[in-house]
């Protein structure tokens, strides 16, 4: 069994004590926070190495650093092999900064997006446009309302109902 379902199944166990999994959890943001506070510390260095060697790196179990690895997946320039990692699969953690900080927006993570260590990495102002270009990515925009007795939308100079709006 790959560890990404090792941790899936565990982590998002539906028979689990709630609180052994909100500790698991707790413990895991914490460690997380923790991972990701060292690699914003020299951004433009890829850490690389087994899932094995990155997790005595930064002192956290294999399962912890597989979900670490399945979180940041989706931020690094290269992608990881995630779905059929083991212990020994070669991974690297090269992440693209911008979509990092608008990833960590996206997951509502503002224990990780207010890191002290992002202010080294950009200044509060793109830091806000960051964070303002990810949330506005994720509004739905709802057209005005045609009415039936507007003029159709579709520019025939007609009334839409009895334009686009005419049940067929």
């Amino acid at each position: 069994m790959g560890l990404l379902k090792k941790w899936k199944d565990m982590a998002y166990s539906e028979t689990a004590n709630k609180g052994d999994l909100q500790r698991l959890w707790t413990d895991y943001f914490q460690k997380e926070k923790e991972i990701y506070m060292e690699l914003l510390k020299t951004p433009d260095e890829v850490v690389e190495g087994t899932v094995k060697e990155l997790a005595e790196k930064f002192g956290v179990d294999l399962m912890t650093m597989t979900g670490f690895l399945d979180g940041i997946n989706d931020s690094l320039k290269e992608g990881n092999p995630i779905e059929e990692m083991e212990e020994d699969t070669k991974v690297n953690l090269g992440f693209e900064k911008e979509l990092l900080y608008k990833n960590m927006v996206a997951a509502g993570a503002d224990w990780l997006y207010n890191l002290e260590e992002w202010n080294d990495i950009f200044d509060e102002e793109k830091r806000k446009a960051l964070y303002k270009e990810q949330k506005s990515s994720t509004t739905i925009v709802k057209g005005d309302k045609v009415y039936p007795n507007d003029p159709c939308p579709c520019g025939s100079g007609k009334k839409y109902k009895k334009c686009c709006g005419r049940n067929k």
